[in-house]
Parts: C-alpha cells; sequence; structure tokens
C-alpha cells in the first residue's frame, strides 16, 4: 500500500492540516486502491463528458494539493466561473506503480460528487472534462467565492484573534454534519473531513464539503484501504480496523468542532504536542497519534471497546497510567462551550466507532434544538 505523508505547508485544496511554525508530521493520505471503490459505473450520464475547449482556464490557482491542482475557468457559451480540479503526479515518496491510473482515480470522485449531487452543503459537480491533445480529465465543479475554513482559522490565529463564539461554531457544525448526513445516506463515505476541504462562501454563511478523492462507497466489502489526514483520522483508521464506516466522518467532524471551540487542532493543545513531538521521535507512523488520542480521551480495553486489543496496532502502543480518563472536558470547560455544545462533541470524539454519534444522531441532540443560528 502506498503511503504518502504530505509536504509540511497549509494549502486550501486537499488539506494539509498543519501551522507551518511546527515541525510535526500531521497528514497522511493513501491512494484509494481498487478495494476501496467499485469500477462499475463511474459515471452514470456520458453527456457529463466535455472538452478542455469548451472552459477558458485562468491562470488563478484556488488550490494545490499532493494529488490535485484546481483552477478557476469559465465556460465559454454560458459564461459561469466554474473550478476544474486536475490530479498530478503522485510525490516521489509514492510508488507509481502502486497508484490506480489517474483517469480511474478522477472518475471515482466524479461518481461520489455526483452522487451527492442537491446537497446544499456539498460542491456541486458539473461533469467531466476531457482534454483530447493529452486524454487527461478534469473535474468541474461549483466556483465557491471565499475561503476554505482552514485559511480562516489559520488567520485567526495569526492575528491573535479569539475562537468564534458557541452561537458561530453551532452554525458551522449545524452545517457541517447536515452536509454528512447527506453525503452519507447517498451511502458515500468522505474519508478526509477536515478544514482544508470545507469551503466557506463569501460572508461565511454557507459551507460546503469539497474533495472527495479518498471518498468509498459504504457498501463496499472490507478490508478497506487507510486513508485520511492524521491529525483528524479516526482511531479505528490509525488502528488498522479492515472494515470501516461512515462514523470515520463522525470523528473527523468532532476534530473540527474542537478546534473551532479551541483555536487550535485537538491533539496539538498546549500540553500534548511535547509529548507528540517527543513520541515521533521513538515511534513511526500511527502510533504517536494513537497515544496522544489515548491521553486525552483514556486507552479503551475490550470492555468498553469489544474487539479492541486484538486491532492490528493496538498491541504496538506505549502502557499508558492505569485507569487514564477522558481529559476532554478539562480540555474545553463550561465556561468555553455549554453541557449540550459538550455532550454532541465527546459524542463525535468517542472511540468505540460503535458508541461514536452518526451525523444524524448528533443533530437531533438539544444543542441542535429551536431556530437555526
Amino acid at each position: 500500500m502506498a503511503i504518502c505523508k504530505r509536504p509540511a505547508a497549509a494549502v486550501a485544496m486537499g488539506g494539509q492540516a498543519v501551522n507551518k511554525k511546527r515541525k510535526v508530521v500531521v497528514a497522511k493520505r493513501t491512494w484509494p486502491g481498487p478495494s476501496g471503490i467499485k469500477k462499475a459505473a463511474a459515471i452514470k450520464k456520458p453527456a457529463a463528458y466535455a472538452t478542455t475547449a469548451d472552459y477558458e482556464e485562468e491562470k488563478t490557482c484556488l488550490g494545490e494539493g499532493a494529488f490535485g491542482v484546481v483552477f478557476k475557468a469559465r465556460h465559454r457559451a454560458t459564461g459561469q466561473t466554474v473550478a476544474i480540479k486536475h490530479l498530478v503526479s503522485p510525490p516521489p515518496e509514492v510508488d507509481a506503480a502502486e497508484c490506480p491510473d489517474p483517469r480511474e482515480q478522477l472518475l471515482r470522485e466524479a461518481r461520489f460528487l455526483e452522487a451527492c449531487s442537491g446537497n446544499p452543503h456539498v460542491v456541486g459537480f458539473h461533469g467531466v472534462v476531457l482534454n483530447p491533445s493529452t486524454t487527461k480529465l478534469g473535474l468541474v465543479m461549483d466556483f465557491v467565492a471565499g475561503q476554505s475554513l482552514r485559511d480562516i482559522l489559520d488567520e485567526r490565529q495569526g492575528c491573535g484573534a479569539q475562537p468564534p463564539p458557541e452561537a458561530t461554531v453551532r452554525a458551522f457544525m449545524r452545517q457541517l454534519l447536515t452536509g454528512a448526513k447527506g453525503v452519507h445516506e447517498r451511502n458515500v463515505v468522505h474519508r478526509d473531513i477536515k478544514p482544508a476541504n470545507l469551503l466557506l462562501t463569501e460572508g461565511e454563511e454557507v459551507l460546503k464539503i469539497c474533495d472527495f478523492g479518498l471518498a468509498i462507497s459504504a457498501s463496499d466489502p472490507p478490508p478497506h484501504s487507510e486513508a485520511g489526514t492524521m491529525l483528524y483520522a479516526a482511531p479505528e483508521v490509525l488502528l488498522g480496523k479492515p472494515d470501516i464506516d461512515s462514523r470515520v466522518d463522525s470523528w473527523s467532524i468532532g476534530c473540527v468542532m474542537a478546534e473551532l471551540v479551541g483555536g487550535e487542532m485537538l491533539l496539538l493543545r498546549a500540553g500534548v504536542e511535547e509529548a507528540l513531538l517527543e513520541m515521533q521521535r521513538l515511534y513511526a507512523e500511527e502510533i504517536p497519534y494513537l497515544w496522544t488520542i489515548f491521553q486525552l480521551l483514556g486507552t479503551p480495553d475490550d470492555v468498553e471497546w469489544p474487539g479492541f486489543a486484538s486491532l492490528p496496532r493496538a498491541a504496538k502502543i506505549p502502557t499508558l497510567k492505569p485507569g487514564q480518563r477522558s481529559r476532554l472536558r478539562e480540555l474545553f470547560p463550561e465556561e468555553t462551550l455549554s453541557e449540550e455544545g459538550f455532550e454532541v462533541m465527546a459524542g463525535l470524539l468517542t472511540c468505540n466507532p460503535e458508541k461514536r454519534l452518526t451525523a444524524a444522531d448528533a443533530l437531533k441532540l438539544p444543542w441542535f434544538a429551536g431556530d437555526e443560528d
């Protein structure tokens, strides 16, 4: 399996979740192999195809990641502004022989975007564009005039601004959970929800989920390939659990909520980052992130999480203090987050996926009752 540790720089599309001042390797993505997605009916509507001649691409790069780049473009016939995503060659550290064909990869992403069409909190899908001279494909999507949540959070942190008020956090979370609920109802698991993959329209009024490059169908049989960004990856993914479901997205959404409330990434909160750095000097890959999660939330066992000890990487985790309890409420006291808001966060950030809130269940909790923010 080809593993890619993404470059240590913050980008809008593809989304390193990283603070440039830190030297923490925070991102890991894999190319989802054939077992991760069914190939049948990648695009149901052949009419979705167009050619690059139908669009005039601008030099404006809307975002760039390890595996793709997005440009602003204009449809020549209608004048409509769109965004076109092109896949790029895998980074040098990835064995190209182990990567799926870029055309197949892009068609898979198109399939999932098309499946989620009509969801107001998912970036709109227009179709696939073909360059006749190179035979390369592009993914045509709505142009969202605004910024990613990653950009907004970095700007706020850079100028020393306080985290947004709880009502603002609730408004963002309502939209994010509503969008994720719709995605999951279409049998799609995103697998890489994080601030860099959440676009906000101008005025920061509407949130849209983007970058379905690592998505899978919930009906695909295991084993599922490991994919995502480590700081937002669910414990079962880091532990190498061979079968996952939509609740991996719930965990990632909980990490986003914690970052909105606290102003910095959950696993890099004060008092934990130093331990994470030390763990990275001693261990490779997923272990430091798992250790940090369990430092914050307590180490599960087979009583709390049946089957935990038999997961592939469970035995590799250094022993933590016996009886370690969750410190989540200490990090987010009541003056920072109300009891009802904390109920949502704690439900999303539950290590055992069987006990973790789904997006639909989270929206039913009292925090979201009443009028929309």
